[in-house]
């Protein structure tokens, strides 16, 4: 089992973590609402657990161009 993180905004592969047991809490995803989890993290169908968050490329983007913020999908 593995869990990937992949970005929201351009989908750049950020990691991916081999571990044969996911501890949620230790990867911090036990602070997420329900409906972050719904948003940021999704279950494959081969067992890995796919993660959404923001790359480095991106944060800086939106940290440049705040009125990125407003956009639903800023890359084009």
């Amino acid at each position: 089992m593995a869990v990937e993180y992949q970005c929201r905004h351009c989908g750049h592969k950020i990691g991916r973590l081999e571990q044969s047991v996911v501890d949620m809490e230790r990867l911090g995803l036990h602070t997420l609402s329900n409906e972050e989890k719904k948003d940021m993290v999704n279950y494959l169908s081969d067992g890995n657990i796919q993660v959404t968050a923001i790359c480095e490329h991106c944060e800086e983007a939106l940290s440049r161009n705040p009125h990125y913020y407003e956009m639903d999908y800023f890359i084009q």
